[in-house]
Parts: structure tokens; sequence; C-alpha cells
């Protein structure tokens, strides 16, 4: 299976959380339908991105980076490359490149889809991005990569200004998640 495919898979058998994700999801499988390039940077208007929000072993934390163009505090995250198999793939290798913490376990998602503006074909284009949750294991210590200015964990509940509602969205599904699979489990 294609990286292609499996997006289109795993979008179709996503059930999207609320009404605006579900039409999002609609969309990236329009996308996704009327080009055959959809998960490669070069794709304009707008391509499909994976975005992954590192918790802490406990859920408490969220690890954030300053993103360099950006300017705000977010979670890890970026392009599909040509060798990438599945989007959870993506999503686990942007996170660990970007946070340095090489045992991550990506928890069972999408938990989240999210479209924002970007530049990489300017004047402007779209990251459509699916997004997932990974705990780190206890003790993890993170290194900052070439791609953030900075790196730093915070409480879920506080994550910094400046930030944007898909992040503070994702940690706290990213929390919940991990809080309920631990019920199941603990």
């Amino acid at each position: 299976m294609s990286l292609h495919q499996d997006a289109v898979a795993v979008l179709t058998a996503w059930t999207a959380p609320t009404a605006g994700e579900d039409r999002l999801r609609s969309e990236f499988l329009e996308h996704l339908a009327s080009h055959d390039d959809a998960m490669l940077r070069q794709c304009v208007p707008g391509h499909l991105t994976a975005t992954t929000a590192v918790l802490s072993h406990d859920g408490a934390r969220v690890l954030l980076t300053l993103h360099p163009k950006a300017r705000m505090w977010l979670p890890m995250g970026g392009h599909c490359e040509p060798a990438d198999s599945t989007l959870a793939n993506v999503a686990l290798r942007e996170a660990v490149e970007e946070s340095g913490i090489a045992d991550l376990e990506l928890l069972p998602g999408p938990l989240a889809v999210d479209k924002h503006q970007v530049w990489c074909h300017p004047p402007h284009s779209w990251h459509l991005d699916v997004e997932y949750a990974a705990v780190a294991p206890a003790g993890a210590e993170a290194v900052i990569s070439e791609e953030s200015l900075d790196l730093r964990w915070f409480p879920i509940g506080e994550i910094p200004e400046p930030s944007d509602e898909a992040t503070r969205r994702l940690a706290a599904r990213g929390h919940a998640a991990l809080t309920s699979r631990s019920r199941a489990f603990g």
C-alpha cells in the first residue's frame, strides 16, 4: 500500500470528533482524490502533513517546539517523504527527529485534523494536517534540533503564548487518549 493509499484508508476509517473536523476530513479526501502528489511538499495548493503531540510518560506535560518560521509554540510535525509508507510513520518520524527522543510510543490515531496556511509555495499554500500523539519514556530528555528555536515541556493546561487552538486541542486529546488507555490497562 502506498502512502497515498494509507492516507485515504486512515481518513476514510476515522470518525471525526466534531462536525468541523468531519468537513476537513472530507476536504482532505477530496484533495487526495484529485492530486496524485497530495502527500508531497511540491503539491500545490496544499499537501498532507503529520503532527504529533509528544507527551510525558504520565501525560501531564507536552513537549513543544518554538517553530522558527511560525514563531509559535507548536507540536512536532512536518512533511511526508517519498520513503514514508504510512501517516503514522510520518508522525512518529517527525516527532523523533524534532524531539531527539528515540523511544517514543505512538498512540492510536489520528486524534485530530487541522488545515493551516503556510509558506511552502509563495505566496502561500496549505498544510492538511493529520494529528497524532506519542508518549515519551520516563526520564526522557529532549534535544533541540536545527528545526527548532527552543524545545520545552509544558503542563497540558498551561501551553504558553504564542501558540494556537489546534495545539491546545491536540495536547488535550493526547492526554485524554493516554488517560483512557491507562485506565483500560491499569
